[in-house]
């Protein structure tokens, strides 16, 4: 079987470095959220559907890639779909971020069982879910999608962003969330500060008996 191979090594380093920063950035953004938690001995604002689903989205991403990275079988059923001259798009960066991003969403969802949760929407608020996090997954998300635009100009092809459809819908999946969550971040639901540059934290919390729930008193 013919093995592909770069036309420009320029084009294969600019590949290599759009990858690996990618990785960084997709692998901090993590750590600001799990800091802020176990700063605030709290995930108030963390919703933990998300955390589940991210999970979920992270393990399926890393058998994927795995298999497509290291299988020769699942590689050579690629190569029959696609041609025998298309590279395998599935990078060391790829994997490794996976690896990386099932462990911290782990220990994310972890804090969650210690702490307590509720959702943006129903707060109004953002305070809670660091916005770090979103700046540097939006970064990595940002970066993959160049990562593969390089390799589709060297080689000549999209079959990079439909052969790879994992990597292809995550990158939009976290573009556009990033992009909703810093609109309500920014815009929606701006932090309220004092004087000193502190945050106001203002929930929304309903009474567990409305008014017209009062059981009336005898008269007497």
């Amino acid at each position: 079987m013919p093995s592909s191979s770069w036309n420009s090594v320029g084009m294969e380093v600019l590949y290599q470095v759009l990858g690996w920063v990618a990785f960084f950035a997709w692998s901090f953004s993590f750590y600001p959220q799990v800091f802020l938690n176990f700063k605030r001995k709290s995930v108030v604002g963390l919703n933990f559907d998300f955390v589940v689903l991210n999970l979920t989205k992270h393990s399926s991403y890393l058998i994927y890639n795995a298999a497509l990275f290291f299988s020769p079988f699942i590689q050579r059923q690629y190569h029959e779909t696609y041609g025998d001259k298309e590279m395998i798009p599935v990078a060391a960066n790829d994997v490794a971020f996976s690896l990386h991003a099932v462990a911290l969403t782990a220990f994310t969802l972890f804090q969650v069982f210690i702490y307590e949760a509720v959702m943006n929407f129903r707060r109004k608020s953002t305070i809670g879910w660091s916005i770090g996090n979103i700046l540097l997954d939006l970064t990595g998300g940002v970066l993959n999608f160049g990562q593969m635009g390089v390799q589709s100009i060297d080689q000549h092809t999209l079959v990079n962003f439909y052969g790879n459809i994992g990597k292809t819908l995550l990158s939009l999946e976290v573009v556009f969330f990033d992009i909703l969550f810093i609109i309500q971040h920014y815009v929606l639901y701006p932090v309220k500060r004092d004087e000193n540059g502190k945050a106001i934290i203002s929930e929304r919390v309903a009474p567990l008996i409305r008014p017209s729930d009062k059981p009336e008193e005898d008269s007497v």
